[in-house]
């Protein structure tokens, strides 16, 4: 590294060294919306930066979050232990990791026998083919218990499913309300009306509703999946509706003006002027959607016993067995970090569509 950092501090790759710094100050945004903006400074520094520069920096995003991460640890595995409860004492960090561990090994366990049940079946319809019976072979899902890994992407899919509904509902009727005061005026007191409202208040009505509509029930998209996913909905599309409109009404009037006197048509205006000028907000409303789609999903699922992370916890609380606590506390984690990632997603999606992110 150091025959490079030489190489590069050189007078006759000044030119080089403006290019490698020009990518890394590129490739920083983009580290920075995905969490992992320690890395800039590493290559900064290998690049042959200022050391002390670089590594002030990096004490600012590494070292003190790691820090912080530490001391939270040490405090829950001390003070854990001292708060008993009617399943014992409060798991600390080492008693979640165990059960962490033992989830994924329930996982792995679980994949065997499915690919084992599949093994079978492909086996015995090949016989029968064999000795002339095609009327006899049958194909027929495993039914095994879910896992702890198909809970969280139950929950994912579900959020998902619920995070698009509210995304198209939202942002049409957002660009409507933000280029009408006509439709503003008939929207916003439904917004007061409906944005405060708990889940678990939506939960029975989306319930009974969806039981007495939703009939012919798809395999793919079973009747608790649709619940629950209606339920994100009517929860989640306020911020994106809100920002929407909030960032409609607030473009340049100039430039609304030199599209009238094109005489551009009403789509080519949304398309060409509305949503560029607007994206930053949209994005905006599009992240708060998704993390409250995602805290609604998991009272949700407990409170309707669909199947999901929120099941989970219900389900090892009422378990109330010695490990109980510690698998509640993995999925709280789990919940957070996934929710974590979910707004870097948003958060990297929103740089790459929108210029002001850019800048």
């Amino acid at each position: 590294m150091s025959n490079a950092t030489e190489t590069l501090s050189s007078p006759a790759s000044a030119p080089r060294r403006e290019k490698v710094f020009a990518a890394i100050n590129k490739a920083s945004s983009w580290l920075d919306a995905l969490g992992l903006s320690w890395l800039t400074p590493m290559l900064k520094m290998a690049a042959g930066d200022n050391p002390r520069e670089q590594l002030g920096e990096l004490k600012r995003v590494l070292v003190i979050p790691l820090l912080g991460i530490g001391l939270f640890l040490l405090a829950w595995g001390v003070l854990a232990p001292k708060v008993q409860t009617s399943l014992g004492a409060i798991p600390g960090p080492v008693q979640v990791w165990e059960q962490t561990t033992n989830l994924w090994a329930d996982h792995l366990r679980e994949r065997k026998k499915a690919d084992a049940f599949y093994e079978r079946q492909d086996v015995r319809n090949a016989k029968f083919v064999a000795e002339g019976k095609p009327d006899k072979v049958k194909y027929r899902t495993y039914t095994g218990k879910p896992t702890y890994i198909d809970q969280i992407i139950t929950s994912l899919f579900t959020v998902g499913l619920g995070f698009v509904i509210a995304t198209v509902i939202a942002v049409p009727l957002g660009i409507a309300s933000g280029l009408s005061k006509a439709v503003n005026g008939a929207i916003n007191p439904l917004i007061q009306l409906f944005k405060p409202v708990s889940p678990l208040a939506w939960l029975p009505i989306v319930t009974m509703i969806v039981s007495a509509v939703y009939v012919d029930v798809n395999d793919f998209f079973p009747k608790s999946l649709v619940i629950s996913a209606v339920t994100v909905t009517l929860c989640s599309l306020w911020p994106t509706l809100i920002n929407t409109a909030l960032g409609v009404a607030s473009i340049d009037k100039d430039l609304m003006n030199v599209g009238r006197v094109l005489q551009l048509p009403t789509m080519k205006t949304i398309t060409k002027l509305v949503l560029p000028s607007s994206l930053p907000l949209i994005f905006t409303g599009l992240r708060l959607s998704l993390g409250v789609g995602w805290m609604v999903l998991i009272a949700a699922e407990m409170l309707a016993q669909n199947p999901g992370l929120g099941k989970f916890v219900w389900d090892e609380f009422q378990n109330g067995s010695s490990q109980s606590l510690a698998k509640i506390m993995v999925a709280v984690l789990t919940i957070g970090i996934v929710g974590f990632m979910l707004d870097r997603l948003m958060y990297a999606l929103q740089r790459a569509f929108t210029f002001s992110a850019n800048r």
